[in-house]
C-alpha cells in the first residue's frame, strides 16, 4: 500500500513540475525561437538519459542495444518535433487552451492504433472518442465564432504526440523501457542539435537562469513519472496527468492573463471524460485477452 500512495506522490510531483515546465517554455518561446528553447532543453534531458542508461543493468552497451532501430529513431525524431510545435503553441494559442486540445492525445491513440497496431476498437471505445471528439469541435470554436489557424498547431501537436506513442508501443514489443528512453534523448537531442544552432540567440542573465530551471524541471518531472510507473500503471496515472491542464488553466489565467471561454472549459470537460474513459477501457480489453480478470 505504502508504495502505492508514494507512486500516486511521484505522478502529482511530475505533474505539477510539467506544469511548471509549460509556464517557463512559455515565457522563453514568447522571447526567443521555440527550436532554440527545445534543444538547449533538449541537452539536458540527453545527458539525464544517458546517466540512467549507465546505471542500469548492463550499462550503455546494453541499454542501446535495439532490435528496432528504425523505430528507435524514428521515436526520437517525433519527440522534438512534438515539443517544438507545443512551445510554439504555447505562445500563439495560450497555456489553457493548448493543454485543453493536447488532452485528446489518448483519443487519437485509440484511432491511430486500429490502423498501425490493428487493434479492434469496440462501441464503447468509439462511442468515448465521438464524445471526445466533440469535445474538440467545441474547444477549436472561438466565442466569437471564426476559427483561428492557430488552433490547428495544437492539434498537430497531438496527432504527432499520438503517433509517438503508436511508435513507443510497437518498439515496447521487442525493447525494454530504458532503452526505447535512452533513444529518446540521444536521437532527440542529435536531431534538434542539427537545426537549432541556426535558430541561436543570446540569452539575458535573467533568461538563462529561467532556461536552467526549464532544464532542472524537465529532466525532474520525467525521473518522477518513471518511479511512479515503477508502482502505477496507466490507467492509474492518466486520470492524474489530466491535472496539468488545471494547472496549466490556472496558470495562463492568472499569469499570462489568459480567458477561459464556456466553450473550452466544456470542451475540457467532454475530453477529460472521454480520454479517462479510453484508457481504463484499454485496460480492461488487454487484461481480457491476457485471461487476467478484471481490475
Amino acid at each position: 500500500m505504502g508504495s502505492k500512495a508514494n507512486g500516486y506522490i511521484y505522478a502529482l510531483l511530475a505533474i505539477v513540475i510539467f506544469a511548471i515546465q509549460d509556464g517557463i517554455s512559455k515565457h522563453l518561446g514568447s522571447i526567443y525561437p521555440p527550436v532554440f528553447v527545445a534543444m538547449i532543453r533538449y541537452w539536458a534531458f540527453a545527458l539525464f538519459a544517458v546517466a540512467l542508461a549507465a546505471r542500469a543493468s548492463g550499462g550503455l552497451k546494453v541499454t542501446a542495444t535495439t532490435r528496432r532501430p528504425l523505430l528507435q529513431v524514428l521515436r526520437g525524431l517525433l519527440l522534438p518535433l512534438q515539443i517544438v510545435m507545443v512551445i510554439t503553441s504555447f505562445t500563439l494559442v495560450g497555456l489553457a487552451h493548448s493543454q485543453a486540445i493536447l488532452a485528446a492525445t489518448p483519443l487519437f491513440v485509440a484511432l491511430l492504433s486500429m490502423p498501425l497496431l490493428g487493434e479492434r476498437v469496440g462501441w464503447r471505445r468509439w462511442l468515448a472518442i465521438s464524445v471526445g471528439l466533440a469535445g474538440v469541435l467545441l474547444i477549436l470554436k472561438p466565442a466569437e465564432g471564426l476559427f483561428e489557424m492557430a488552433f490547428l498547431l495544437p492539434l498537430a501537436a497531438a496527432l504527432v504526440f499520438a503517433l509517438y506513442v503508436i511508435v513507443t508501443r510497437l518498439v515496447s514489443r521487442d525493447d525494454p523501457a530504458m532503452t526505447s528512453f535512452f533513444y529518446t534523448g540521444v536521437v532527440g537531442a542529435l536531431a534538434i542539435s542539427l537545426v537549432g544552432p541556426y535558430f541561436w540567440t543570446t540569452l539575458s542573465p535573467p533568461d538563462w537562469g529561467w532556461m536552467l530551471l526549464l532544464c532542472i524541471t524537465g529532466t525532474s518531472s520525467h525521473y518522477f513519472l518513471i518511479r511512479a510507473y515503477d508502482v502505477l500503471d496507466a490507467v492509474a496515472v492518466q486520470p492524474l496527468t489530466y491535472l496539468q491542464l488545471v494547472f496549466a488553466s490556472a496558470m495562463g489565467v492568472s499569469i499570462f492573463g489568459e480567458t477561459l471561454t464556456t466553450n473550452m472549459i466544456a470542451g475540457s470537460v467532454l475530453v477529460v471524460a472521454a480520454g479517462i474513459f479510453t484508457v481504463w477501457r484499454e485496460r480492461v480489453v488487454a487484461r481480457r485477452k491476457a485471461g487476467l480478470p478484471p481490475a
